[in-house]
């Protein structure tokens, strides 16, 4: 199922309970600016660009950064970009948690001092004057819950940040949940949005996380909705991967991704794309865009091309019975749910 940009137009979905609307599928921009093992650059300025000119013309308004990722450049290229565009009409989240200046471990985590840094040089390298969602992009165990929730709170009360939001929390939504009830009792900002690994294959936030989103009406964006490429095709448990190849070289890749039930699920995908004519990563995609709980996946893409074809993603329309072929397909603790 080909469609071109001009044939695909992304509707609108809410943002769990903060009232605002999001793209139902959103762009990622990690890869913006990240230099590769090889020392060359993964995407440059001017592809970030022609990227996000394609992620626009297809009707997508949300776009997903870091302040890490290509060392400030993914936030610097998408305010060069937003420059020539109504700032208005795109939600843009951020990220802050991971050490960014040598011998200095204030300059790590969720402390006063470093979220009130960094937060400014994050609307400095957008060149805006807030961001809609700002994450943590871990949790800071050395911070106390209530000094990261007072301190977020009067960040979003300066306008400089609209909502809040957790991301990799899969293992600890107890502590989304804490910190919720701290910022309750004193009147202060809750994190409203979620952003976890999930996929076909990564399934741990099944259960207790999602229920717990559900109830609470929280947005979940999951991240790797491909599987770091697993569920894109590319692997097949026929072949031998080249040496020269990083994933051949990552142990860890090939117990998390390489396994016999995994390709066993992947040979369910490939079954439900041929009769929806699709391709396994638009497939793997719509899975989760019917999945309960689930507000709108986090898309990356290296070519203007890949992004085509995962936004396609949202075009297809799964029968129930090829959306729980799908979700039993791997068998876990999750089926049922």
């Amino acid at each position: 199922m080909a469609h071109s940009l001009a044939e695909i137009d992304l509707d609108f979905v809410p943002l769990g309970r903060t009232g605002i609307q999001t793209s139902e599928l959103q762009f990622g921009t990690w890869r913006f600016g990240r230099t590769t093992e090889d020392g060359s650059l993964e995407i440059s300025e001017e592809r970030a660009h022609e990227l996000l000119d394609a992620y626009a013309e297809a009707g997508g308004r949300y776009i997903d950064t870091a302040d890490v990722y290509g060392g400030g450049d993914s936030e610097r290229w998408i305010g060069d970009w937003l420059a020539d565009r109504d700032r208005e009409r795109y939600t843009i989240a951020s990220k802050l948690y991971w050490q960014i200046r040598d011998g200095d471990p204030n300059s790590k985590g969720t402390n006063r001092k470093n979220v009130r840094h960094r937060v400014d040089a994050i609307l400095d390298r957008l060149d805006v004057e807030y961001v809609d969602v700002l994450y943590i992009h871990r949790w800071d165990d050395a911070t106390p819950t209530r000094e990261l929730m007072k301190t977020l709170n009067g960040i979003v009360e300066s306008g400089k940040v609209h909502y809040l939001g957790a991301s990799t929390m899969r293992p600890n939504a107890w502590k989304v949940a804490r910190a919720n009830a701290i910022a309750d009792a004193h009147g202060w900002e809750p994190f409203t949005v979620l952003q976890p690994r999930y996929n076909l294959v990564d399934r741990e936030i099944e259960g207790d996380y999602l229920e717990f989103a559900r109830q609470r009406d929280l947005a979940v964006c999951p991240w790797s909705p491909l599987g770091q490429g697993f569920l894109t095709g590319k692997y097949s448990r026929d072949e031998d991967l080249p040496e020269e190849s990083k994933v051949a070289e990552s142990s860890r890749f090939r117990e998390s991704y390489l396994t016999e039930a995994n390709f066993d699920l992947h040979d369910e995908l490939d079954a439900v794309a041929a009769e929806v004519d699709a391709s396994p990563a638009q497939v793997a995609l719509a899975w989760l865009m019917h999945r309960d709980g689930v507000t709108a996946p986090i898309v990356g893409a290296r070519t203007v091309d890949q992004l085509e074809e995962n936004l396609a993603a949202a075009e297809i329309d799964l029968s129930a019975d090829q959306v729980d072929r799908l979700t039993t397909a791997k068998a876990g603790p999750y089926q049922g749910l």
